[in-house]
């Protein structure tokens, strides 16, 4: 019986048309968390400043993802989503890539960092991955034409904050710094679930690294005198969203990438940047930035980037080996 669930899991989850629609909403989720993360810090009257209560804002948002994907997790498979001794040390791996590290740098960066930028910088999240997988853990080829993707997007990245008479003054390691070092983090643990989701529930890894990561976020921005003190309607709202956006997402994206070739489904992480953009722009009144000459270029070298190095994959035949490993 369950396997029959699944092999139907998988026959719904593989049609282009389900795996493309599920991966742009994937994608539109993330999208909107650059610009709703400023808001919360409006909402909760959060200051760039005051690290620690950035962080605990991070680690409650977290936990509430993990709760959300354990106990949806659980209903929706029918049993108690709990981890078995094998799943541990990949839970902790995760937790330390996919949440602590990531998202310490990501939040902070933030903070000191516009949503625009910050969303073309982490636009370079799929490049990186693709030099992670092939340079560290060797689970494919650097070829040519993905050496050339990957410098478009990095070229992007660099667009984005250089100016005329060199790099953008508004440029800071802890700002576009951090970012940058997030999406470094993201591409490892990019690695690590391609590696683990062949043997392991990615719905339960998923559901248990947010939960010990935001628990461990919490209790550095605890440490650090971090609080959260003008709670109200609205700002628990926003703290809601953005905690489902992550669990919702993070999930989906874990299941496509089980049931798909890695090529087929990433290639669409291009959309991640330009909702980003848009959004801040619309939600944070950055449209003067977000849509200069300069930004604009940036964005394309960055999506252009993706897409040739996903489509260099997908026709070149890595979808047979990376399909279902």
């Amino acid at each position: 019986m369950k396997r029959e669930k699944l092999t139907g899991m998988q026959d719904v989850l593989s049609r282009p048309v389900v795996m493309g629609l599920l991966a742009l909403f994937c994608c539109a989720l993330w999208g909107s968390a650059f610009p709703c993360i400023k808001i919360g810090y409006r909402l909760f009257q959060i200051s760039a400043g005051d690290t620690g209560s950035v962080i605990l804002f991070a680690g409650l948002r977290f936990a509430l993802a993990g709760i959300m994907v354990i106990l949806a997790g659980s209903a929706l498979q029918g049993r108690r989503l709990v981890p078995q001794r094998d799943d541990i040390a990949k839970i902790a791996k995760l937790c330390a890539f996919q949440t602590v590290f990531q998202y310490f740098f990501f939040y902070i960066g933030l903070a000191h960092a516009s949503g625009v930028k910050s969303a073309i910088i982490t636009g370079s999240n799929s490049l990186l991955t693709i030099l992670m997988s092939s340079l560290v853990f060797r689970q494919e080829k650097l070829t040519p034409a993905k050496a050339a993707g990957c410098l478009l997007g990095f070229l992007g990245v660099a667009a984005a904050n250089l100016t005329g008479g060199g790099m953008d003054q508004n440029a800071s390691l802890l700002g576009e710094g951090f970012v940058f070092l997030s999406a470094v983090s993201y591409a490892f643990s990019s690695a690590l679930i391609k590696r683990y989701s062949a043997d392991s529930d990615p719905v339960l890894l998923s559901g248990w690294q947010f939960l010990a990561g935001g628990a461990v976020l919490a209790a550095g921005g605890l440490a650090l005198g971090g609080s959260i003190r003008h709670a109200s309607y609205p700002a628990a709202a926003m703290l809601l969203y953005l905690g489902f956006l992550s669990a919702a997402a993070y999930t989906v994206w874990g299941l496509l990438l089980k049931y798909n070739p890695v090529s087929r489904v990433s290639i669409y992480g291009f959309s991640n940047p330009v909702v980003g953009v848009v959004l801040s722009a619309l939600l944070l009144g950055e449209g003067g930035q977000a849509f200069s000459a300069r930004n604009v270029a940036a964005l394309l070298l960055v999506s252009g980037g993706i897409f040739v190095v996903n489509h260099s994959a997908f026709a070149g035949g890595e979808r047979q080996r990376d399909g279902m490993d």
